[in-house]
């Protein structure tokens, strides 16, 4: 297995909290943020393969032809977007 040195700044709490579950694992706290970093490569890598599949052959305009299909409901209570929303992000309404 080849290795890189990278060097990492975490904040004080993250690295007890890292070096603490490392140590019950019985491992060094470099073995462990380096599952702890496959582990997330792998999720984040599965969940794009996931919709991936999911989606199909599917389009951005049969994506939009279904949302033809929803109502056109207000939010429902403490759904609402916050006041202003629309104009910090450049929509108009």
């Amino acid at each position: 297995m080849s290795t890189n040195t990278y060097p990492l700044k975490l904040p004080a709490s993250i690295k007890a909290a890292a070096a603490r579950l490392a140590k019950e694992d019985g491992v060094s706290l470099n073995q462990w943020i380096a599952s702890a970093v496959a582990q997330k490569i792998g999720a984040v890598e599965t969940a794009a393969e996931f919709l991936k599949k999911r989606a199909g052959n599917a389009t951005r305009e049969d994506f939009l032809k279904s949302l033809e299909n929803v109502p056109d409901n207000p939010p429902m209570e403490g759904d609402e977007l916050p006041e202003g929303w629309m104009k910090a992000k450049g929509y108009q309404k």
